[in-house]
């Protein structure tokens, strides 16, 4: 019998190898392995304020069991089993696949066993049915798995018999197709999970078995229904990063900025996008400051015929008067102080483009005379020259101002604002498209981890509650600080929390309810360990972090280094704060 101070747990020979193992089996698990249920709840938090409930960064909906049962009523009526049969297992596989990628995400360090053993946890916690694992072993060198587990109280066989009695066959379609998609998107191979006893039959309990897809062979019918069989299906096998999503490609530029997103808001205004971006009519953006309408602009460019000409853009706020006209017209030789050479101006050199005139609404009124004549007669003059220049431009201008209560007090040209208004493009601001905010998070995390050569693994549940929150009065661009900033603050492998976000001017966004380890419902975000109890509606980050401090230092008895523990950041970090905020004693 082996010394028991010379056995390591997985966990530990994992880390100790520096890489995930390829074999493993849930018998060699610890008691109480991460991520625990506990765990899994400080994932899902209610921001009841805005109608969402969050999966980490997984919008999730809540309803009803008989209704979901009601549904699969009339899809069986009306289809048949077996089509329904297919459609709820790829459903169930399909939420699998997500929720495998989530805990990729959270917890990117596990080594596979782990992260396999996480599956009926999340299953249990999602409300379908009770898993208890029996048994698992897989190696991934030789594309083996096999697992048999216990399901209780399935609300798809309690449905099934409350509207057809006991059946003849197993009846958990969507559960079977869930562990298939979860262990699938890990293992890298196609795995399928088939239920033997079934409740909805009249067992006890029901009992299901997973096989590597090859050990059901060929004739397996679930390789339909789950797609395995269509054609470019892909499975890809994943290590300790985060899952592709093929469907989420972000455009990004050099700055960062980004234009992606699966909200409403932000398809209406790709779809118009699209509409236009093959005509050469005048397209006016509008929306908040820090949108995005320099690169929606640019977008439109790209997916135009005018793709191969330049881009030129302009900010006209940032032209004084005196030179708007020089700028966007040129100079011709001997203007002014007896200029040299001629220059081309801003229409010239996007000859053959597109030229972009952000925050058109800053123009002087003598200016907006001339830009509308240039874009009447599609010629210009040069300040100073006296003959005509045709141009071939598409003008695309942008304003954070409606532009049409510019034309009312009398500050903005009617006729310019017509001309410019062939076919508005309204950009929503970030807190109206928060289904996005998961998205640039992920995408701006990546961006400045690698800008900046640092090893930051993510976001603390209390820094994911604030980001999906906040209400961003600087829209796309604050966020994307933020995010900068955190990489930057939070320590070398760690993970980003609430005080790596916040410089203490920003007003914290209003409470988001969370699940607590006992299935209750908290109000407070913040109520956690490390952190103190109450209302923080309407407060400064400033506040709430000294809040902060002074709870974690009393409950340590004044000790700097064991309350920078516990508010897991370093003591460098801790003590410099805490003389920034005058609480050093």
């Amino acid at each position: 019998m082996p010394n028991k101070d010379s056995m390591i747990s997985l966990a530990e020979a994992s880390r100790r190898a520096g890489q995930i193992l390829t074999r493993g089996a849930s018998s060699e698990l610890e008691t109480g392995a991460a991520p625990t249920f506990e765990d899994l709840t400080e994932v899902l938090h209610f921001a009841l304020g805005d109608g969402r409930i969050w999966l980490n960064d997984q919008r999730v909906v809540l309803m009803q069991s008989s209704v979901l049962g009601r549904i699969r009523q009339e899809i069986i009526d009306a289809f048949g089993v077996e089509t329904a049969r297919a459609m709820f297992m790829r459903i169930g596989y399909m939420q699998g696949v997500r929720d495998a990628e989530l805990i990729q995400k959270r917890w990117p360090q596990e080594d596979l066993t782990h992260a396999l053993a996480a599956g009926p946890r999340v299953h249990t916690l999602e409300g379908f049915v009770k898993v208890t694992t029996k048994h698992f072993a897989f190696d991934r060198d030789k594309g083996t798995y096999f697992g048999e587990f216990y399901w209780d109280d399935s609300s798809e066989a309690a449905e099934h018999l409350a509207n057809y009695g006991v059946a003849s066959e197993p009846v958990c379609w969507l559960q079977t197709g869930y562990p298939s998609g979860y262990t699938s998107q890990l293992f890298g191979k196609p795995v399928i999970f088939r239920e033997t006893e079934c409740a909805g039959m009249g067992h006890k309990r029901c009992f299901v078995v997973g096989q590597h897809a090859e050990a059901w062979g060929k004739d397996a019918p679930e390789r339909e229904f789950l797609g395995l069989e269509w054609k470019n299906r892909r499975v890809h096998p994943t290590r300790r990063g985060v899952a592709d999503k093929p469907d989420m490609t972000p455009l990004a530029d050099d700055t960062g900025d980004v234009s992606v997103g699966v909200s409403a808001s932000f398809v209406r205004t790709r779809h118009l996008l699209e509409k236009v971006a093959s005509t050469d009519a005048t397209v006016l953006f509008v929306g908040e400051s820090g949108v995005g309408k320099e690169l929606f602009s640019n977008q439109l460019h790209q997916m135009s015929a005018r793709a191969t000409g330049p881009f030129v853009a302009i900010n006209c706020a940032a032209i004084p008067d005196t030179l708007v006209e020089s700028e966007l017209f040129g100079v011709e030789k001997g203007a002014y102080t007896g200029a040299v050479n001629s220059r081309a101006g801003y229409f010239e050199r996007a000859g053959g483009g597109t030229l972009f005139l952000d925050e058109v609404s800053s123009l002087a009124y003598s200016a907006q005379g001339k830009l509308l004549r240039a874009l009447q007669e599609r010629t210009i003059e040069r300040v100073g020259g006296a003959r005509t220049i045709p141009v071939d431009v598409r003008v695309v201008a942008a304003s954070n101002v409606d532009l049409a209560e510019e034309v009312a007090k009398g500050k903005f040209r009617q006729d310019l604002y017509f001309r410019l208004c062939v076919f508005p493009i309204a950009i929503p601001p970030l807190r109206e498209r928060r289904d996005d905010i998961p998205l640039l998070m992920a995408h701006f995390l990546k961006l400045y981890s690698e800008r900046h050569g640092r090893n930051v693994h993510g976001f603390t549940r209390r820094a994911t509650d604030a980001l999906l929150k906040y209400d961003y009065p600087g829209n796309i661009r604050e966020l994307q600080n933020l995010i900068e900033r955190g990489v930057v603050y939070a320590d070398d492998g760690g993970h980003i929390d609430i005080v790596h976000l916040f410089s203490g001017s920003e007003l914290l966004p209003p409470f988001t309810v969370h699940l607590s380890p006992d299935g209750r419902l908290n109000r407070n975000p913040l109520n956690e360990d490390n952190s103190p109890s109450g209302d923080i509606d309407g407060k400064s980050f400033s506040d709430m972090e000294k809040s902060i401090y002074r709870a974690a230092l009393e409950r340590n008895g004044g000790n700097i280094s064991a309350a920078a523990r516990a508010l897991k950041i370093s003591r460098a970090s801790l003590d410099y704060r805490l003389g920034k905020l005058g609480l050093k004693r």
